[in-house]
């Protein structure tokens, strides 16, 4: 998509057709920042001009908006210029010379993987939701300057093109898009593979040595990931940016872009991040591969002015998920034990879920625009109707590949063929397209079986068979009373903090979300520990008589505990030489 990069850049220098933007933070204790930003050559009579209503690897809706006021437009000359509002997220101006400068102030202050945050740390900036930008001028050059803040000690880590220490380059508007940037007093690492660097800036209150330390175990996951594909992306400008950012006043969160991803967390490496963190550096990084180009045809092109949907979420999130502790345990940053260990609570979550009856990890795809980083005011149902599709593909995930290892066949080469097929050429794929690569690489009749049963159904795989040929054992040891919903303790009051799972024990007596648990069996109870306490002294059958609050009315009902449906995944002691082989062959490095 890029391989003609420079010579865009220098044609249209040369006919004037560059956008710019400069950006300063003399206000950065009060998390301002100020942005100006010169479209030339307008030709049209009125410019619109607009934030982002959406970001790169988000789904959701996000009101970017919102955060910019004094917006004030000049033309070439620098006299002001009449703006209006036709809707929330936009500004019109008319009347230019054909130059239209616009400047702004931006309130930021959310560091994750989507908004910006400006303070005296550091300005990490996501592209959408810092720069204004015109949709008509969307196949135009960028060059952005960077105003460092004087005795900062800050600079810039990207993915954009480097034209100075402080100017960058994008060859159009969803490059720049695309683009985000950590511009602190980080510390950078960097090792070549293959001709190419991989770079990780590190913006943290750690020591070097710790540092040191974490970059070992991210070389050996870019080695490990490298081995299941055959090969890097061939990466822009030669290079690959970890933009990782683990300070107190950050959102913990990860996202990927086409050279670059985001990792933050307020977990410094010394205080648990260390281990913690690992695990996004490991998912974020395989999807420099699987999303970024393998990549979903309804998410081309991305638009930036709505919610986007896609269907294969289950594939590009679910199966990188399944990868990013699998990898970890090839690497040997994790041991086999602790990954089988970590299996449990996906596969509860998924298996143990209503959702299943409502919709199929398509559909729970589509689901998206209302559950990432998304915000409502009204109550919802997920526990009910929604399973996550990185929990639901992650598991699917693992059942395709042990499936498929019944017949001497793997998923890292499947996922290597949907590489070649449509990654490296960079063709986008639509769901089909996963099928029918699973039928050249499996078969026709397992592609159709897989998928008939498990991607446009929501049957269940046959987990305890397809275990038990990796020497792990599936069981369900129903010992523990069950009583179907979470409950917190709130101001020494006990609240059931979640929507009752249909047809559990809580569902059955009508309770709900926010009753209050006075007491059961005529004894108070005001703690999770004491309820907890309780549930491990019964067994299923048991009757709770409960007294619980309502609308500040008090009300008694019964509730019949029943057998706990959790699973139990572990490494089966008795399993024969062969199991335990196909074990090691799955768990070690390729």
């Amino acid at each position: 998509m890029y391989k003609f990069l420079f010579f865009l850049l220098i044609t249209a220098v040369s006919f004037g057709q560059t956008n710019t933007y400069q950006i300063s933070f003399e206000n950065a204790a009060h998390h301002e920042a100020t942005v100006n930003a010169t479209f030339p050559n307008i030709k049209s009579h009125t410019l619109k001009v607009e934030m982002s209503r959406s970001s790169p690897g988000r789904y959701a809706v996000h009101e970017f908006a919102k955060n910019v006021y004094n917006l004030k437009a000049t033309n070439g000359k620098g006299e002001e210029l009449t703006t209006s509002r036709p809707d929330p997220y936009s500004w019109e101006i008319s009347d230019h010379d054909g130059t239209v400068n616009i400047s702004y102030t931006l309130f930021a202050n959310h560091g994750d993987g989507t908004y910006s945050q400006v303070d005296n740390t550091h300005a990490h900036l996501n592209i959408p939701a810092t720069f204004i930008f015109s949709k008509t001028l969307e196949h135009r050059p960028i060059e952005v300057t960077i105003d460092i803040p004087a005795n900062s000690n800050w600079k810039v880590a990207t993915q954009l093109k480097e034209l100075s220490a402080t100017k960058y380059a994008a060859p159009d508007l969803y490059y720049f898009m695309d683009s985000p940037m950590e511009i602190s007093d980080f510390d950078l690492r960097s090792f070549n593979i293959d001709g190419q660097d991989i770079r990780f800036a590190l913006h943290h209150p750690g020591t070097k040595q710790e540092f040191d330390e974490y970059f070992e175990k991210v070389k050996k996951i870019v080695e490990q990931q490298k081995l299941i594909f055959g090969e890097l992306p061939k990466y822009d400008f030669g290079n690959y940016t970890f933009l990782a950012c683990y300070m107190p006043n950050v959102t913990g969160d990860g996202m990927e872009h086409r050279n670059s991803t985001i990792l933050t967390d307020v977990e410094s490496l010394a205080e648990g991040g260390m281990k913690g963190n690992i695990g996004t550096v490991s998912h974020e990084y395989f999807h420099s591969w699987n999303v970024e180009r393998i990549r979903p045809a309804d998410l081309e092109p991305f638009d930036f002015t709505k919610a986007n949907m896609s269907g294969s979420l289950w594939f590009a999130e679910g199966f990188t998920s399944y990868y990013t502790n699998l990898v970890l345990t090839r690497a040997k940053i994790i041991s086999p034990e602790d990954y089988i260990k970590s299996l449990n609570g996906t596969f509860n979550y998924v298996w143990n879920s209503p959702a299943h009856k409502y919709f199929n990890p398509i559909e729970m795809s589509y689901q998206a625009p209302f559950v990432d980083a998304a915000t409502s005011v009204d109550a919802v149902n997920r526990e009910n109707t929604f399973i996550s599709y990185y929990s639901y593909g992650s598991i699917l995930g693992l059942a395709l590949d042990l499936k498929l290892r019944e017949n001497n066949l793997n998923l890292d080469d499947f996922m290597k063929l949907m590489w070649i097929t449509y990654g490296k050429p960079e063709v986008a794929y639509t769901i089909k397209d996963i099928q029918t690569t699973l039928a050249k690489y499996a078969g026709q009749e397992f592609a159709d079986e897989f998928f008939s049963n498990y991607i446009y159904k929501s049957e269940m795989p046959k987990y305890a068979d397809l275990l038990k040929t990796v020497g792990l054992k599936l069981e369900q040891l129903k010992e523990s009373a069950y009583f179907g919903a979470s409950v917190k303790e709130d101001d020494n009051k006990l609240i059931i903090s979640s929507n009752p799972k249909n047809e559990s024990p809580a569902y059955k007596a009508f309770l709900s979300e926010g009753d209050e648990i006075k007491a059961a069996n005529d004894s108070i109870i005001s703690s999770k520990k004491a309820w907890s306490e309780l549930l491990k002294s019964k067994k299923s059958g048991d009757k709770l008589q409960l007294v619980i609050v309502r609308n500040r009315q008090e009300q008694k009902t019964e509730v019949t505990l029943e057998e706990d449906p959790a699973y139990t995944i572990s490494i089966d002691a008795k399993a024969d030489k062969k199991a335990v082989k196909m074990r090691e062959t799955w768990l070690k490095s390729k």
